[in-house]
């Protein structure tokens, strides 16, 4: 497994946002991580990605913990976390958002633009846009910049929270066969997402997140036939932070 995360615990003072999730991925493969709003899927990827520091649990990168590790030293073996909401510099261009997604590999100018050349390619929505201001751009195509520049990082693991939130149909499905064709490649995903469908259609395994704790988990196709998704989603938790 290239990733493997056991008994994870997040905290925000004296709130447990996330009291004990367990996930593992394999290399090229696509775990789903789906839950009702407030059920912790959020901060379960913040404590994998070092945006918020794990109170407890191990996160475990090619057999190395690095629950302990800050952020950017996370990205640097590999995990990378495209956050929900996007968080562009909107008075940045694309290209210079971009740039910013290579910070920690201190590319030298020619080699930066052969990145932005290698990442670009696999999105033409985002090239035709490289010199445009990034908050004059769609939802959607934000987005396919936020991905762009989680992929200028290298990561081995790339999370996407919410990658379909608030945008049409037809960018959700793009965004999608984008996934697809970074997994053919050799891209490991983590995904947390709103359409339960589009998620499972993805993903070779699932886990379903309730109270801050995995409440199902196992291969996607079998989850995504079982009623017991739909009991955890209408059982009616209380709202905690996600």
């Amino acid at each position: 497994m290239i990733l493997e995360v056991e008994s994870l615990q997040v905290r925000y003072g004296d709130v447990t946002a996330v009291s004990s999730v367990d996930l593992s991925v394999d290399e090229g493969q696509a775990v789903a991580v789906l839950g009702r709003n407030g059920a912790g899927k959020s901060s379960t990827l913040r404590g994998i990605a070092g945006a918020s520091m794990p109170a407890a649990g191990s996160v475990r990168i090619d057999g190395v913990d690095v629950a302990g590790m800050r952020a950017e030293e996370r990205v640097r073996r590999g995990i990378v976390l495209v956050p929900e909401g996007r968080r562009l510099f909107p008075q940045l261009s694309v290209r210079e958002n971009l740039a910013v997604g290579a910070y920690l590999h201190k590319l030298r100018p020619s080699a930066l633009d052969a990145e932005i050349d290698r990442v670009s390619e696999h999105l033409p929505r985002v090239r035709e846009r490289l010199d445009q201001r990034a908050g004059s751009l769609s939802g959607g195509e934000q987005q396919l910049v936020a991905i762009a520049r989680g992929l200028m990082a290298r990561p081995r693991v790339l999370m996407a929270d919410e990658p379909s939130l608030g945008l049409a149909p037809v960018i959700v499905d793009s965004i999608y066969e984008l996934f697809r064709s970074l997994m053919r490649d050799g891209l490991t995903l983590v995904v947390v997402e709103q359409y339960v469908g589009v998620a499972l259609a993805l993903a070779d395994h699932a886990v379903v997140i309730d109270r801050g704790a995995v409440a199902l988990a196992g291969p996607a196709a079998e989850l995504a036939e079982s009623p017991d998704i739909w009991r955890v989603y209408l059982s009616g938790s209380e709202e905690e932070p996600t």
